[in-house]
């Protein structure tokens, strides 16, 4: 069992046997103990005096003497100030170490045909621009929750939902057809995704300058962006769509198509992976269906300009547009059909959106609204808001084309662990494809784990030159921990089993380390049950900086007495193993060397 189980249970029985009273295990306060004192686990005193009507020093005093006296892990304790720290016993410790390395998968739990099924969304790029700095964080919060979700026992399916139809996209479309000069990925060398997110750039380039010359002219900028004829045409382009036009639905599926492959590129690099992919052109005509159906049993009401609405006032929201007046779909039309759709391909027990969080009213509404449709999971959908990605001089956007690009972004980290490699001389003696190898793995690592250790819910500056740094909490240093365990048992001429001898002393530091490694099962579920794959990051760093600190002060290889080289091998060889777990939540990879 837990220890942390063991003691809160073996002092809510101290409380009674000592005072006769009742306390609920939630009460007990229980915590790591600071460095400074003796001991492993401290209980706060001050809320059981208020039950044994003693002074704190004594009520600590006396359920300690109980703890002892009645429980075989209690070694000894010792009070400071109205806390009692308690010594657990070499024997539970020694257990733990081999319990632990036996069992190959600790901390992450199996699912089996019952478990809740979870879907994730992320990514839900559109098909207009290639991925961005922001995407890649969604991308990353999105697999990487996934992956806890699946490690706390679920069953997940990961899933994207691409934007591949709006206006956005027929601006793309209709750039192409007025300046591409049938430009394609093979004639120009570019990516897919790349080729069009410039011509979405240029039709806004050409789009301000229309507004210019139209207000030049003595326009008002609205009487200017009504009067434009470039978004006349966009729309136009957009009604001919729906309406099944075959040149522009030609066009459409062309261009797309170079997308996709661009896209595909890019996730495999940054490596993350969808079950399912749904696309908004083929979700939208369900979502007008229901909308339509909601029209007409009174839910939502049609304007005189022939636009359909959903009047919120009583959930204490306001008038959100469904359909447009033309009757083309907005987002939330789409996502009511994706909802419904996802819901007919799988029995989802639980259903997570990942997208930022300037969309938090936007899944107050979906909520709502899949609720009064009469969809009894609308109320249960759960929105992963998470902060924004900036950059040092500001946000970014895309029309503009100041947005960071992801493949390139993924190669500037790749190069600045070159750079920083370089420096120490490190990687000197590997071949040429390896070294390549671990600095992308380094590069990536770097990026991935620097936008994860934060708190979702943040927002992020990001910084390259900061999150390649091999000191301190960043995914290198972590990387170059695991590198180190490896390179240490590889060094060894030792045979190493999963026993620890019982004359074997673990020394405060390795007690320390042991009960770092079993807080991994918990850390786990924490980060399941809270969203935060941040929670996950830093229990790596803080596992990677004790070790260390144990690396430099106890000698492993020149120990002299074989049964603690043996244990000190063991404990170092699944605090490597527990690293990799960790960062392989994160979606991250280990070399084996550095």
């Amino acid at each position: 069992m837990n220890i942390d189980r063991i003691i809160i249970d073996a002092t809510v029985e101290a409380v009674q046997a000592l005072y006769g009273a009742s306390i609920d295990a939630s009460k007990i306060q229980l915590q790591a103990t600071r460095r400074e004192f003796e001991g492993n686990l401290t209980i706060v005193a001050f809320p059981l005096a208020k039950l044994s009507h003693k002074a704190p020093d004594v009520t600590a005093t006396e359920v300690g003497e109980y703890l002892v006296a009645n429980t075989a892990v209690v070694q000894r304790f010792n009070v400071v100030k109205g806390f009692l720290n308690i010594v657990i016993s070499q024997d539970y410790w020694r257990d733990v170490l081999v319990a632990i390395a036996a069992d190959e998968d600790y901390g992450i739990r199996v699912a089996s045909d019952d478990s809740p099924l979870v879907m994730v969304e992320y990514s839900s790029p559109n098909t207009n621009k290639p991925l961005h700095l922001g995407h890649v964080r969604n991308n990353l919060l999105g697999y990487s929750l996934a992956c806890i979700l699946e490690a706390c026992g679920n069953r997940v399916v990961k899933t994207n939902i691409v934007n591949d139809r709006g206006i956005h996209i027929c601006k793309s479309m209709l750039a192409w057809l007025k300046w591409g000069d049938g430009a394609t990925p093979e004639s120009t060398g570019k990516k897919g995704d790349h080729l069009i997110g410039d011509f979405y750039v240029e039709f806004d380039k050409h789009y301000k300058a229309e507004l210019a010359e139209l207000m030049n002219a003595g326009k008002s900028k609205e009487e200017a962006e009504a009067e434009s004829t470039l978004m006349a045409e966009a729309r136009e382009m957009l009604r001919k769509w729906e309406a099944g036009d075959e040149s522009v639905r030609s066009l459409w599926a062309m261009m797309n198509e170079w997308v996709y492959a661009g896209f595909d590129v890019t996730y495999r690099r940054m490596g993350v992976s969808f079950d399912k992919i749904y696309y908004e052109s083929q979700t939208y005509l369900v979502g007008k269906a229901k909308v339509l159906e909601g029209l007409e049993r009174g839910l939502f009401y049609r304007k005189e300009d022939g636009s359909v609405w959903a009047d919120l006032t009583g959930d204490g929201l306001d008038h959100k547009l469904l359909l447009r007046s033309d009757g083309t779909s907005v987002y939330m039309t789409q996502d009511i059909g994706t909802a419904k759709l996802r819901f007919d391909d799988y029995p989802i027990d639980k259903m997570i959106y990942v997208v930022g969080n300037e969309q938090n009213y936007h899944f107050e509404v979906l909520s709502l609204l899949l609720d009064k449709l009469g969809f009894s999971w609308g109320k249960d959908l759960t929105h992963f808001s998470y902060g924004m990605v900036e950059l040092p001089n500001g946000k970014m956007k895309s029309r503009e084309g100041t947005v960071v690009d992801a493949d390139d972004l993924m190669d500037s980290m790749i190069e600045t662990a070159r750079a920083k490699s370089e420096e120490p001389g490190r990687l000197v003696d590997m071949t040429g494809q390896e070294r390549e190898e671990v600095l992308r793995i380094v590069g990536l690592g770097a990026l991935k784990y620097y936008l994860l250790k934060v708190d979702p819910r943040k927002n992020i500056t990001f910084n390259p030159e900061e999150s390649i740094d091999f000191n301190g909490n960043t995914g290198p240093f972590i990387q170059y921990t695991y590198a180190r365990v490896r390179s240490l048992l590889r060094k060894s001429a030792v045979e190493c089993d999963n026993n620890v001898a019982a004359t074997v002393v673990l020394s405060d530091k390795e007690v320390g380390l042991v009960q770092r490694i079993a807080e991994f099962a918990d850390t786990v579920a924490d980060a399941g049950a809270n969203y935060s794959p941040a929670l996950i990051a830093n229990y790596a760093y803080d596992l990677a900086k004790e070790y260390n600190q144990y690396y430099h002060d106890c000698p492993i290889l020149r120990e002299p007495d074989e049964e603690v080289k043996r244990m000190r091998l063991l404990l170092s060889g699944i605090v490597g193993r527990t690293l990799k777990r960790a960062l392989g939540l994160l979606g991250i990879e280990v070399p084996a060397r550095m």
